[in-house]
């Protein structure tokens, strides 16, 4: 699972509370100039948007919300909230993407529940998205595909920028209250979005090694490939460490529950860890 989290730095979330097409918001029926300027604009700033909805409240009463999420070259998260009634208001997120946006918002915790893109996510995300609402109801959203069905339930802590998955009610509340303390631990961790996935890998295996550190405490210094091998040098607890990897296929199975064919999947496995 470790260094499968995709890459990106930031989230468009556009709260839609009607059914989920399959492919999220370029299935919605919008008006066509505002859907296009949104589109564009989070193409040119390689922004993700997901659809999001409150667990288990469906209620049209109101004005839905929007938020860009960002985490800049310096590790520091920056948010930008606003809501939309019709198709034009959507406008103000190409606004939000060209601009820095706050900081000091708490994080954003998404449950991905796209059970229209594959099934294991509802089946799997909902508990996942209801156990987590309990605990921190104003944090939590439901969202469209993040990637990674196979991982359901995954949760993305945005704009930290940190997956996790494999996770079920339990071990979710558990695994977010760790995260939100400043420890980020890799049993579920897929890897940070702001790092290749081998040096995602490499990262979760100095945690699995040395014990849970905070989101930023271990920093990548140097990539060097050869073949199907990796070494990579982070700088963190206990000093500087060289991670080395080999790349893989893995033999091909089902990767999704909706999925008709079995494919592989790329792993990068631990073959040596030093402090330098």
């Amino acid at each position: 699972m470790a260094g499968t989290a995709p890459r990106g730095v930031v989230w468009v979330l556009i709260e839609y509370r009607g059914a989920w097409p399959v492919n999220g918001f370029d299935g919605l029926d919008l008006e066509p100039e505002a859907k296009d300027l949104v589109f564009s604009a989070a193409q040119a700033a390689r922004a993700r948007i997901l659809l999001v909805r409150r667990h288990g409240r469906r209620s049209r009463g109101g004005p839905s919300r929007w938020a860009v999420l960002r985490q800049d070259s310096s590790g520091a998260c920056h948010q930008q909230w606003g809501t939309w009634r019709g198709d034009e208001d959507l406008s103000e997120i190409a606004t939000a993407l060209g601009g820095p946006g706050e900081l000091g918002h708490p994080p954003v915790l998404l449950v991905c529940a796209h059970g229209q893109h594959d099934p294991c996510c509802a089946v799997r995300g909902r508990p996942v998205g209801r156990a987590l609402s309990e605990r921190w109801p104003e944090l939590v959203w439901e969202c469209t595909h993040v990637g990674g069905d196979r991982f359901a339930a995954n949760v993305v802590v945005a704009p930290d920028g940190v997956y996790y998955g494999g996770l079920d009610a339990e071990s979710a509340v558990t695994t977010i209250e760790e995260h939100l303390a400043g420890r980020v631990h890799a049993e579920y961790l897929r890897g940070y979005t702001d790092l290749f996935p081998p040096q995602q890998a490499a990262v979760a295996a100095a945690l699995e090694r040395f014990g849970p550190a905070g989101r930023h405490d271990y920093t990548v210094t140097e990539s060097v490939r050869h073949g199907d091998r990796w070494r990579v040098r982070l700088t963190g607890r206990p000093g500087l460490i060289d991670v080395e990897l080999r790349s893989h296929a893995a033999p091909p199975h089902q990767l999704t529950c909706h999925g008709p064919a079995t494919s592989s999947a790329r792993v990068y496995e631990l073959t040596a860890m030093r402090i330098v």
